[in-house]
């Protein structure tokens, strides 16, 4: 059997540019979102913005990467044709995304690069810099569980024009705060399942991206992932949002509900204001 993806994304794309050339509005990003690769809609999401605000170097950096295989910039890899860095702190996700981008027929002859590393706050920007990446790139995906603050913060190497980051949706739209810097941090299955112990508020990403000269645009579906445009690029296309915009699906609500029902379990001394 034929597998039509890039046919059907390269006429979506086609469907897109059009509307935009014709002054049409630009369609919220629930409209747009679908999964390719990534975990939720973050493939529909990143296709549409990079649609309307065209690429310049089709680069990009992703910070926990995983095997590569279910992530934020696997779409745009396999069927568009980006390149980049993979970066990962467990070997075996190293090994099995090298294997499988080996394999794929639309990346064998030119795969992204994956390395494995711990990855901290002291280390990430000479990480970065060895690995051939610094300076303009289209694309940063931070996804750590955890520090992805901290980390967030130290990066100074790469100047990318988008960025998506995840976000504790649970802290709600007005609480800066971040869990502490824990260098070797990792996250538990509890922590996965059950109440919300770990990484960033959206208050405390987007106060940090605002310093670091982006916007807010909008979120996924699910209030996962938040994504944020370089100042420079697309005012009129895509204005900065209200925060409060990021949280209006049930899995916000649940999340938030979950924590005030857990709040006396809360650490905190593990969280703190930025």
């Amino acid at each position: 059997m034929t597998d039509n993806t890039q046919l059907n994304q390269t006429i979506l794309k086609t469907l897109w540019r059009d509307r935009f050339e014709r002054g049409l509005p630009t369609l919220p990003f629930d409209e747009v979102q679908f999964r390719q690769c990534s975990q939720n809609g973050e493939d529909g999401i990143l296709l549409y913005l990079f649609t309307l605000l065209g690429t310049t170097n089709k680069k990009f950096l992703e910070i926990c990467a995983g095997d590569g295989q279910q992530c934020n910039t696997a779409n745009l890899v396999i069927n568009h044709g980006w390149k980049g860095l993979m970066l990962d702190g467990k070997e075996e996700n190293i090994k099995s995304g090298r294997a499988f981008y080996a394999k794929h027929p639309d990346t064998l002859i030119w795969p992204p690069k994956f390395v494995h590393s711990w990855i901290t706050r002291d280390n990430i920007n000479d990480l970065v810099m060895l690995n051939g990446m610094s300076g303009d790139i289209d694309l940063l995906s931070i996804d750590l569980d955890g520090n992805d603050y901290w980390i967030f913060e130290a990066l100074d190497v790469v100047n990318p024009r988008i960025i998506v980051t995840e976000y504790q949706a649970a802290f709600g739209a007005d609480s800066a705060i971040t869990q502490r810097y824990i260098e070797d941090f990792r996250i538990t299955d509890s922590a996965r399942a059950g109440m919300p112990r770990v990484g960033a508020s959206l208050p405390a990403l987007a106060k940090l991206a605002k310093k670091k000269g982006y916007r807010l645009v909008g979120c996924e579906r699910l209030c996962f992932n938040a994504f944020f445009v370089r100042e420079d690029i697309g005012q009129d296309v895509f204005p900065e949002v209200e925060l409060s915009t990021c949280f209006l699906h049930q899995m916000a609500q649940y999340r938030r509900h979950i924590l005030e029902q857990n709040i006396a379990e809360l650490d905190r001394e593990f969280w703190i204001e930025v």
